[in-house]
């Protein structure tokens, strides 16, 4: 039984505001989503092996009409645009799935096969969305694949469109940008814990569908919940002008390192005058710190990719497509939409640092700045992903870190002693939630939000506390334009009311274990170890590769573990005699002789060693506490 609430009088009144505000009447939006429509999937549930639903976008299927005032209408209707589904063609000889996935998967035929752009988070959504081509398209055999950049909605799925043993034939080409392997891995593996658990915050995997629930993330409706999966690539993109021909398709590529991804690329189809923007460009302003966490992006070189995207196809283009959402045709159109999603990015990072070199900090930015109205008017540059706001304190801590300059702010207590000092002086528990019930009925969630949190982290278990603090986050969402924002605070709403859903998506999945390489996987490990436990501990392990040729030299010693490749004097402790391929399986924390023989990896020295160091690796929670101390 539902536990939600309807929309209070602030945010109906919200909801209305945006209603006569924003260009609703234009709909070449919904043109674009459904032009070149093939075919769709029905139904469109996609279940791994085991019965298990991965994926359904019907779930989605309440989407119709107007907004309902628990829902921003301007996200439900970007989520009415994205969560439209099927197999789409782009241009002669260029289709899309949409709708399968957080991402699109993009067809490019070849002389003899066809070409896979971004194959999805699973192997069961890109299975899917194979055979939804295949059953329109002829059964082309798979000749290539490419990555555009190092994020697992652009590689997952790539197991359930070929497999290992045609890449390692060469029939398959793999291509993808340089640094692709080494960010995708890092990714999802050094806090893979921590960015999974919170991306199921983000995504509102655990969040029911409908117009109190999850509606949409903005990019995409959600993300997949399969079998995720990496095959390393082949073919490496380096530098931008680089030509490639992959079965008689020739592509000519832009590389935009540092953009919406540290390893990205977009790519010319020069035969078909078709640009992929990978997401660079997609129908939102993106984000430059996603809330799951990451690196901050630069806004700055993002926007002079931009522009140099029009300098080198801006004469010729008659489509872009980008890795979500739908393309856009037209030569005109297009030099207009890339431009002004250039200006979006240049203005947010230019009016950052204007301000803060006026002594302005990225929260006191965010409430100010103020998009030029023909930003505000353009859908594609509305926030619904990325949001203006943590945007601009995303600016903000690219230059000037977390700290806003304020000696207040330099060594503040932790949320939890912090909270207990302020609900002792706002007069106890009761006293806040009182008070703050007025703030509610006032639509002052903002400030109810940030009170009653004192309270529920002073104390976890005070009932009243909980279901206001739960409300107040259920009307920020129904009032959130941003749908990660949406899914955030309902995400909150319904771990303070039911417990812990803990985490939907594991992205660190053996096939990215595996992809490791000496170097980041004894990164791995060293994050791992507890070093208060460690401290007292001294080893060595020396790694021969006989494969590559390569021999690393590893210590612990005083709660790190550090390595280096250059000789070393002496014996180590032990010694592990292996290929590359098979080193991964240290990883797994299993390192017992047997275990390790197994794997192909030869011992010899003191076998107790490596338990001892695995007895001091501390892996991640995947259900920490976020709403709740």
């Amino acid at each position: 039984m539902s536990r939600s609430k309807p929309a209070s009088p602030a945010i109906v009144r919200q909801q209305q505001v945006l209603r006569d505000g924003l260009p609703f009447h234009d709909t070449q939006d919904f043109d674009d989503a459904d032009r070149g429509l093939v075919a769709r999937r029905t139904p469109n549930a996609v279940t791994a092996a085991d019965g298990r639903v991965v994926w359904d976008d019907d779930t989605y299927d309440f989407l119709q009409g107007d907004a309902p005032d628990t829902v921003n209408p301007s996200l439900w209707r970007q989520s009415r645009l994205v969560a439209t589904q099927g197999l789409f063609e782009v241009v002669d000889g260029i289709y899309q799935v949409r709708g399968f996935d957080l991402s699109n998967v993009t067809f490019i035929e070849g002389e003899s096969g066809v070409i896979v752009l971004d194959p999805l988070i699973s192997t069961e959504t890109a299975a899917a969305a194979l055979a939804l081509y295949r059953e329109h398209r002829g059964d082309r055999p798979v000749t290539g694949i490419i990555y555009t950049h190092s994020h697992v909605d652009h590689f997952g799925g790539v197991k359930g469109v070929t497999t290992q043993e045609d890449v390692d034939s060469g029939r398959v080409t793999v291509v993808a940008p340089e640094g692709f392997t080494e960010h995708a891995v890092a990714e999802n593996v050094y806090a893979g814990s921590a960015m999974a658990r919170r991306a199921g915050y983000m995504y509102g995997a655990a969040l029911a569908r409908g117009p109190q629930g999850a509606i949409g993330a903005g990019l995409g409706q959600t993300t997949s919940i399969g079998t995720v999966t990496l095959i390393p690539p082949t073919l490496f993109v380096t530098t931008t002008g680089q030509e490639e021909t992959v079965d008689g398709v020739r592509m000519v590529f832009q590389m935009a390192p540092d953009t919406e991804a540290p390893s990205e690329m977009l790519i010319w189809f020069p035969d078909h005058k078709t640009l992929c923007a990978a997401e660079d460009a997609t129908h939102t302003l993106h984000n430059l710190l996603t809330l799951r966490g990451a690196v901050v992006r630069d806004p700055h070189v993002w926007s002079r990719y931009l522009t140099e995207s029009i300098d080198l196809f801006g004469q010729e283009i008659e489509v872009v497509f980008a890795s979500h959402h739908w393309p856009t045709w037209g030569n005109e159109r297009i030099v207009e939409y890339l431009s002004l999603q250039r200006d979006l990015y240049a203005y947010l990072h230019d009016q950052t640092l204007r301000m803060l070199n006026q002594g302005l900090t990225g929260a006191e930015i965010a409430e100010q700045i103020v998009l030029p109205p023909v930003l505000e008017q353009s859908w594609h540059a509305r926030g619904y992903y990325g949001s203006v706001s943590h945007n601009v304190k995303a600016i903000y801590q690219r230059y000037m870190g977390w700290f806003d300059g304020n000696p207040a702010h330099l060594w503040e207590h932790p949320p939890t002693e912090k909270a207990q000092r302020y609900v002792d002086f706002m007069g106890g528990a009761d006293a806040v939630v009182s008070k703050a019930r007025a703030a509610f009925d006032d639509g002052d969630f903002r400030w109810v939000a940030e009170v009653v949190n004192h309270v529920v982290f002073a104390d976890p278990d005070h009932a009243a506390a909980r279901e206001l603090l739960a409300d107040t986050y259920e009307q920020l969402g129904y009032g959130a334009e941003n749908g990660t924002w949406r899914n955030f605070f309902l995400s909150g709403a319904t771990e303070l009311r039911d417990g812990s859903f803990g985490t939907p998506t594991e992205t660190a999945a053996p096939d990215i274990l595996a992809a490791l390489s000496p170097t980041l996987l004894f990164d791995a490990l060293a994050v791992q170890v507890d070093g208060p436990r460690a401290w007292d501990e001294n080893l060595s392990v020396d790694v021969v590769l006989t494969d590559t040729g390569d021999r690393y030299r590893l210590w612990l010693r005083n709660g790190v573990l550090t390595y280096s490749a250059a000789p070393q004097r002496g014996e180590a402790d032990v010694t592990l005699t292996t290929t590359r391929r098979a080193l991964p399986v240290l990883a797994s924390g299993d390192v017992t002789p047997d275990t390790l023989a197994r794997a192909g990896i030869e011992l010899t020295g003191d076998a107790t060693v490596l338990g001892r160091l695995a007895a001091l690796l501390e892996p991640g929670d995947p259900d920490f506490a976020i709403v709740t101390p």
